[in-house]
């Protein structure tokens, strides 16, 4: 080996191995930086977005068994959840909306509202709140046709569901105009008790509504049993409303004047 091999070798031993690694990063063509790019911005999505089109592709699209939490010595559960057989069944979603977020998205923008009209009906707090109610009767979707004149008696039977809408949502909300729409085309009355400051009212009040006030709930339903007493009233909350509505059975147990709750999409950690 000659002297100028010797001096090669040894400049490369004491060369800066960062800088050998940003060169041999350079001859590495710009199109697999692309390719890796787009594969972690692929993967980065699949999770943020929570999708499960894998995991359903894996299964062969038979979907998962409906993961339930009960106490098997329940009264409910022997009387109403044991025959419900949804329960014990399998679940598999739209595999191109396998994500909730895109069902939350496809359902804002294709979700199809029913259209119709609420009666609108303000109830004030005792702190000059105002919040506003809006019903759908049953007799307002009757036949396919609106029927606007009549109103709730005292001595009404008709159940009345009342509905606790989410976050930043009101009873103009397609989700909420499902639910109402249905719920009235089979024989009920219902009435969305839109939160402080929501369904275009303004705000009266230095009180605002959370997750965790259930005073609103609490008067809008007393309110209402007073009113029609002989009507059974259910009620039913989605996401934040539901949360305020079991927090609000939790804390007045048997006292709440209602036959039936039901929490959809509830939060489990506010925090």
């Amino acid at each position: 080996m000659d002297r100028s091999q010797v001096e090669i070798e040894e400049q490369g031993l004491g060369a800066n191995p960062y800088g050998l690694l940003l060169k041999a990063l350079t001859l590495i063509p710009s199109w697999h930086y692309f390719l890796a790019f787009l594969i972690l911005s692929l993967v980065f999505l699949y999770n943020f977005l929570e999708f499960h089109f894998l995991q359903d592709l894996f299964s062969g699209f038979r979907g998962h068994p409906v993961c339930f939490t009960y106490n098997p010595c329940s009264v409910i559960y022997d009387a109403v959840v044991s025959k419900c057989r949804v329960l014990r069944g399998r679940y598999c979603a739209t595999p191109w909306l396998s994500s909730p977020h895109l069902q939350t998205v496809f359902l804002n923008f294709n979700g199809r509202p029913p259209v119709f009209s609420y009666r609108r009906q303000l109830f004030y707090t005792s702190d000059g709140g105002t919040i506003a109610l809006d019903w759908l009767m049953k007799c307002d979707v009757s036949g396919g046709a609106l029927h606007m004149n009549s109103s709730i008696s005292r001595n009404e039977t008709t159940p009345i569901m009342v509905v606790v809408p989410g976050l930043t949502s009101d009873s103009s909300s397609a989700y909420l105009k499902h639910l109402a729409f249905n719920t009235a085309k089979h024989g009920w009355n219902v009435v969305i008790s839109n939160h402080r400051g929501l369904g275009g009212v303004s705000i009266t009040s230095d009180c605002f509504y959370n997750a965790g006030w259930t005073e609103d709930v609490r008067v809008v339903i007393n309110h209402l049993h007073k009113e029609y007493p002989k009507a059974p009233l259910f009620a039913v909350g989605t996401s934040i409303g539901a949360n305020i509505l079991v927090k609000y059975l939790g804390e007045d147990g048997e006292n709440v004047p209602i036959a039936g709750a039901v929490a959809i999409c509830s939060p489990w950690d506010l925090l």
